[in-house]
């Protein structure tokens, strides 16, 4: 399914882009994270419904009214045979929640690219998951196949990560169990992996104050629940709903 774009108020853009220019000195975000901004994403509606599509910048601006464009994302779990959970922590150039630990990788499906927009079985965002997990951790993409990751469910949320900016998400929750990919991580991305096993991560949540609140709301959630029945996620598979998740 191709999606057509929204037409798009130039001159505010425009004027984003200015501001954002003029700010960029004071954020020390690397010049990587700033071409990244001007990737394209994909709006939603609430029903995740494809709406048009906007730049990375704004869809992470939060504009006047305190809020920002809800866009399509997903979130990857990658565990390993001993059931433990591959963790990253966010690099300190990230533009939103730098330095916060978060799932083993969190991103966008991309408007400019064709075969991530395709919408059957998620496979446009499990192909962006191969896409990230490659540019992120340095798994070569040949290592994973769309069908090895696994659409668990969706869930909707929006969280600021400053007075500027912030996510407003409809994310796609995907698992994966694998020993044998090649981790490279890219440190304009990640700044440190660990894996974390079960009996650690209820202290670990506890302890630690730098969270992604995407990854704290999908904790609280069912993430133990899942994580106790990583065997049988197919009981639990739900692709009808988009659970509203909030702190």
């Amino acid at each position: 399914m191709m999606i057509r774009g929204i037409s798009r108020n130039l001159s505010g853009i425009m004027h984003k882009m200015m501001t954002f220019e003029k700010d960029y000195g004071t954020m020390r975000v690397t010049q990587l994270q700033k071409a990244a901004l001007q990737e394209r994403c994909i709006l939603v509606d609430e029903l995740d419904k494809p709406v048009g599509e906007a730049t990375k910048q704004v869809c992470h601006e939060i504009n006047t009214d305190g809020c920002s464009p809800l866009h399509r994302a997903f979130s990857v779990f990658l565990f390993n045979s001993k059931k433990e959970l591959l963790l990253q922590k966010r690099s300190s150039g990230k533009i939103t929640f730098p330095n916060c630990y978060t799932n083993t990788c969190c991103s966008h499906p991309l408007a400019e690219i064709p075969n991530e927009i395709e919408e059957g079985d998620a496979i446009g965002v499990r192909r962006a998951a191969i896409r990230r997990l490659c540019y992120e951790l340095g798994i070569p993409r040949d290592e994973i196949k769309p069908s090895d990751l696994f659409y668990l469910t969706r869930i909707r949320y929006k969280k600021p990560s400053s007075s500027r900016w912030g996510e407003h998400e409809i994310d796609y929750l995907l698992f994966l169990q694998r020993d044998d990919l090649t981790l490279n991580p890219n440190p304009d991305e990640v700044s440190e992996l660990q894996w974390m096993s079960r009996s650690e991560i209820e202290n670990f949540m506890k302890t630690t104050p730098l969270l992604t609140p995407w990854f704290r709301m999908i904790y609280n959630f069912k993430l133990l629940h899942w994580w106790d029945n990583l065997d049988t996620l197919d009981k639990m598979q739900d692709h009808q709903n988009i659970v509203l998740l909030t702190d």
